[in-house]
């Protein structure tokens, strides 16, 4: 089990990594995480809700991501209020106290069974853990940490982050505050995002051995502009705003304070001569070539934002001038007419008006629709077949032509340069994305694409880039043994 110092040390990275090294060293390994909280969020192959990263951490496997990988996943919709799915199914919406005084207890067996499924199909599980397991005020009612590590007897890495400073001090402090039984428990500890010459930590290697009298396994360098899916949005914090003029194409994503699945656009950021950017101000949209509004776990609230904002008036605007404007998901039903929640699904409010940019109207059921897809895009710029997924609990109905077909079924609404959709992972779709990209370069008279990126075959060689590092840097003959398998 990989557990950290705090949140974003980058253990969901380091457990993809080390599944496929082990993969690599010929074992059958799988990744779990009995409780995620995240609003990246994946659909399984039988059509169940998991989080992005375990789905990730699958692929690292060469696996299809299954829902006992994750069986409890968290998604706010509020400062206080989660929507918590069991199983990849929805079951309520909690406060944290309800979770907490109320759930919980029902929670374990649910995490037993799901890690005894793994456990029997696999050689190894790589299991990571949340926060930290030094928050002493929530440890009894721990079920993601060292309460996990020990239904499953695995022993534990701990993780710190020297890239943000008191490395010492947090894993010593960390060890210091677990119960005995606990930090014995711990059988390595592992340095990470360590920047600058390796060998002027020999020292700190010695010293963190001395007082914390466990071994260093490795100290892993920080790995620049690695192409791979982070879990929480935290990291949108350090893209830079703005559409710089050496851009040829600029695309803004709004960065809502619920955002979800924002993984979706990650494959446009990488292309040659597009700046993906997350904006918060009115005159970076107008500055954009196309605006996306994202997914979010809530419609309604980040509507307001967007109203209280001034951004809604600079998409608008930006859609008269003529700019693309495209809606996924919770982003397609924000460009509707209106949004109608009859079971105060996710607001008290029983109708609230939207942009008003599609004839799209929307309701909220009391059940969610997570569902892998295969579509044909029926936009000016691509026609052809899309593969994807999607998760929403609103039914969107329109006068409008589609924007795609599934079967017999229509899907999302276009008009001219604005077109939405409920599908996830559009993008991924290499021809689809070309031709969106196109499409924007031709609208500013630029060439085609001259060399194109292959997303899947990227994200792989990201994924060996990842394991190739972390295999240099760790021990991971020391690891293979302290896991059973040498």
């Amino acid at each position: 089990m990989l557990q950290v110092t705090g949140s974003h040390v980058g253990k969901s990275l380091l457990t993809a990594a080390l599944c496929r090294i082990i993969k690599e060293e010929g074992y059958r390994v799988a990744p779990f995480k009995s409780q995620n909280m995240a609003l990246n969020s994946y659909v399984t192959p039988d059509g169940l809700e998991i989080g992005r990263a375990q789905a990730l951490q699958a692929e690292a496997c060469g696996l299809e991501a299954a829902v006992e990988m994750n069986p409890i996943l968290l998604k706010p919709t509020g400062e206080m209020v989660a929507q918590v799915v069991v199983m990849g199914k929805p079951l309520a919406n909690m406060t944290a106290r309800q979770y907490r005084e109320d759930y919980l207890d029902t929670a374990l067996p649910v995490v037993k069974q799901a890690l005894a499924t793994l456990m029997d199909r696999y050689d190894l599980v790589v299991m990571e853990g949340a926060g930290s397991p030094a928050e002493i005020n929530l440890r009894e009612r721990d079920i993601v940490n060292m309460r996990a590590a020990k239904i499953a007897n695995a022993p534990v890495l701990l993780i710190g982050d020297i890239d943000r400073g008191g490395v010492f001090a947090s894993l010593y402090g960390t060890l210091a505050l677990l119960y005995p039984e606990e930090r014995d428990m711990v059988k390595g500890l592992i340095v990470n995002k360590f920047r600058g010459d390796l060998s002027l930590f020999d020292d700190g290697v010695r010293m963190l051995e001395d007082i914390t009298q466990k071994p260093v396994l490795g100290v892993v360098p920080f790995l620049a502009s690695l192409a791979l899916d982070e879990e929480d949005s935290v990291v949108l914090d350090y893209y830079r705003s703005g559409c710089e003029p050496a851009s040829e194409i600029c695309i803004a994503v709004p960065k809502l304070p619920r955002l979800a699945n924002f993984t979706d656009f990650a494959p446009l950021g990488h292309e040659h001569g597009v700046r993906l950017t997350y904006v918060t101000k009115p005159e970076e949209v107008l500055a954009a070539d196309a605006v996306i509004l994202p997914g979010t776990k809530n419609t309604v609230q980040d509507l307001k934002f967007l109203e209280e904002t001034g951004l809604s008036d600079a998409i608008f605007t930006a859609a008269a001038r003529g700019t693309t404007v495209v809606g996924i998901c919770g982003g397609y039903q924000m460009l509707g007419q209106s949004i109608h929640d009859p079971h105060g699904v996710e607001t008290g409010h029983r109708e609230f008006r939207a942009l008003g940019l599609l004839p799209v109207n929307t309701v909220f059921k009391l059940t969610k629709h997570t569902v892998r897809c295969s579509a044909f895009c029926r936009l000016p710029f691509y026609q052809g077949e899309v593969t994807g997924y999607e998760v929403h609990m609103g039914e969107s109905s329109t006068s409008g032509p589609p924007a795609f077909t599934i079967g017999h079924s229509k899907d999302g609404c276009a008009q001219g340069e604005v077109w939405g959709t409920y599908i996830h992972g559009i993008f991924d779709n290499d021809e689809f994305r070309w031709g969106f990209i196109n499409h924007l370069r031709g609208r500013k008279s630029l060439p085609a694409l001259s060399s194109p990126l292959r997303y899947r075959q990227f994200r792989e060689s990201e994924l060996e880039r990842l394991a190739n590092h972390v295999r240099k840097h760790l021990s991971i003959p020391k690891i293979l043994k302290i896991a059973g398998l040498k």
